[in-house]
C-alpha cells in the first residue's frame, strides 16, 4: 500500500488535534466548574465562620476568676 501523501498526513494530524483540543475543552471547563463551586463553599465556610465568631465574642470585660 502507498504511503500517505503529506496531505493525508497533516489531514489526520489536524484531526487528532481537534480531538485533543475537544478534550482538554472539557477538562478546562469541568475545573471551572469545580473552582467555581468550591469558591462558594469557601465563601459560605467563611461566613458561618465569622458568624460563630461574632456569636462567641465576648458581650462585655468579664470579672476575672475567683483565684485571681
Amino acid at each position: 500500500m502507498d504511503e500517505p501523501s503529506r496531505i493525508d498526513r497533516l489531514e489526520m494530524r489536524l484531526t487528532e488535534q481537534e480531538a485533543t483540543i475537544e478534550d482538554l475543552n472539557r477538562t478546562v471547563t469541568a475545573q471551572w466548574q469545580l473552582i467555581d463551586r468550591l469558591t462558594r463553599q469557601v465563601d459560605g465556610l467563611r461566613e458561618q465562620v465569622e458568624e460563630a465568631a461574632v456569636r462567641a465574642a465576648p458581650r462585655g470585660a468579664e470579672p476575672p476568676p475567683p483565684h485571681y
